[in-house]
């Protein structure tokens, strides 16, 4: 091996201190920008485009490990590789340089010798700046550290860095900034790569469960003319050529249990859905959720699917069924209790409750437990407020809550065995809602009557009541065969099995406050930028 190679003796990169930022010389981040905006210009001049049109490779990172990994410690190949990525570490021992290369998989060590490519490549390599992309092209080795490595020939500049990237040791900090330039959070923080990673892997895992069991992915519209499906305010547009009002969906089942009446009998949708609420560690104004209906199943097939999705995710993504949420460890595996909401409520205040109670009652009970209630709260909208306020925030380990009062629930299915319930539940963990579930209601005559219900509650003033849709209650003339229907916020999931306790975590572009004005570098400031 040449030039010492063998002895690794700039092995593990990671140091990431070197010259190539002109010496280790300190910058501000502007001037840092308008250093490597001179280098473009330079560049440029030299005939050299510092923004290619393409880059030819042969291996990934990962790919390389998986081939090579195996090969001895201290062992040079000549197997010929192109590989490309963001160079994130530079270390420069003279007439060797040790660099770092990350891409879509990993990473992988370079090594480039003076006495191999020559002064001009070893300087051009050595006045990169982290954060460029280049192509590199050379030999598969392993120094004798064990560190696999490219034995760099020659390599190309594919996009110039201008901006310096987070301080190496310290990393992207500032929560605002990290979820407002979400870009440089995924070059700078490992956990943020892990969690996105989980994300892509739950939506995966979703789509292969379901369509193993017969179900068929669908679209269905962004746009309605009226918001349904949920209780939530919509945001509002308008629909220029058609000369019409318009809102962004709340959710997505009213038009998925459409399908079913068309003879679709299994279906399902993960879409974005808006609402125009607060934000919170919980909410986002725009998420995702996956909605799935089962024509001749109800409520409890809904329980059982969702467990299977929910504990598959987590064996795909984690390897296993126990998460830790806040230091709090939960057990994930089924089966989940299935607890009466009801019986919740009184093991949590001593209070038997039900929806047939009078409504002073009822608000009687809320006070004398110190829990807030608006005037002209019915009946189920108290008990839900008893259970919201009393008892979820203590579940910890999945339960699966059911039995709603039917006034809450306006598209739900009247409970077989009482009439002032509907089969409905909720699948609650550590505290947070996980999944909504009906036995959904197929009578029009009795789903009419609630949509009016929510049309004098909209008409009064609710934001979140909503009409009635005609068309629905057409459709359901024609005949909606008995279904369940399952909701999972898969934000929430995500959060579950990342453990990670705020939505913003698991979303690539969380909503923000706007930004208050910003110079040329903005707040991500360079540290060491060899």
């Amino acid at each position: 091996m040449s030039d010492g190679a063998g002895d690794g003796a700039g092995d593990g990169a990671g140091d990431g201190t070197g010259d190539g930022a002109g010496g280790g010389a300190a910058f501000e981040p502007r001037d840092e920008r308008a250093r490597r905006i001179a280098k473009v210009d330079a560049l440029r001049a030299a005939g050299t485009d510092p923004y290619p049109v393409r880059f030819d490779r042969t291996h990934t990172a990962a790919e390389m490990h998986e081939q090579w990994d195996g090969i001895e410690d201290g062992s040079e190949t000549t197997h010929e590789v192109r590989v490309a990525g963001r160079l994130l570490l530079k270390r420069s021992q003279g007439k060797l340089t040790f660099g770092t290369l990350r891409d879509g998989t990993g990473t992988i060590q370079l090594f480039v010798s003076r006495a191999e490519v020559g002064d001009s490549v070893h300087g051009a390599f050595d006045d990169l700046d982290l954060g460029d992309w280049i192509g590199v092209s050379g030999t598969v080795m392993k120094t004798r550290k064990g560190e696999l490595s490219v034995k760099l020939r020659d390599f190309v500049l594919l996009a110039k860095a201008l901006r310096p990237l987070p301080e190496k040791w310290h990393g992207l900090t500032d929560v605002d900034t990290r979820f407002r330039q979400r870009y440089v959070d995924l070059i700078a923080n490992d956990d943020a790569r892990r969690v996105f990673a989980i994300r892509f892997d739950v939506v995966a895992t979703i789509r292969r469960l379901l369509v193993e069991q017969g179900f068929v992915e669908v679209e269905t519209p962004v746009l309605h003319e009226q918001a349904g499906g949920a209780a939530a305010k919509p945001f509002e547009t308008y629909h220029n050529a058609l000369d019409t009002p318009l809102v962004l969906r709340i959710a997505l089942e009213l038009h998925l249990k459409r399908l079913l009446v068309g003879g679709m009998e299994r279906v399902f949708e993960i879409g974005r859905v808006f609402r125009n609420e607060g934000l919170s560690t919980r909410h986002n104004t725009e998420f995702t959720m996956l909605e799935a209906y089962q024509a001749f199943a109800d409520y409890t097939d809904m329980m059982t699917l969702t467990e299977t999705l929910v504990t598959e995710c987590a064996r795909v993504c984690i390897g296993g069924t126990t998460v830790e949420v806040d230091g709090t460890t939960i057990d994930l595996s089924a089966p989940w209790p299935r607890r009466p909401m009801l019986d919740l409520i009184e093991e949590h205040s001593g209070q038997r409750v039900h929806p047939t109670m009078p409504v002073e009652e009822l608000e009687r009970v809320l006070d004398g437990l110190d829990v807030d209630h608006k005037p002209g709260w019915d009946s189920g909208q108290l008990i839900l407020e008893l259970y919201e306020k009393l008892v979820e925030p203590k579940i910890t380990a999945p339960v699966f809550v059911c039995d709603y009062p039917r006034s809450v629930s306006p598209l739900a299915r009247v409970h077989r065995e009482d009439p002032a319930l509907v089969e409905r539940f909720e699948a609650v963990v550590f505290g947070r809602e996980l999944a909504n579930a009906f036995s959904e209601l197929n009578d029009p005559i009795d789903q009419l009557g609630r949509f009016e219900d929510q049309a004098k509650l909209a008409a009064a003033g609710d934001e979140e009541a909503h009409g009635v849709d005609a068309d629905y209650v057409r459709a359901l003339e024609y005949g909606l065969p008995p279904c369940g229907g399952l909701g999972i916020g898969i934000d929430r999931l995500v959060m579950l099995i990342a453990g990670v306790t705020t939505i913003r975590e698991v979303i690539l572009f969380p909503h923000l406050r706007p930004e208050a004005g910003h110079d040329e570098p903005t707040e991500v400031e360079g540290g060491d930028n060899s």
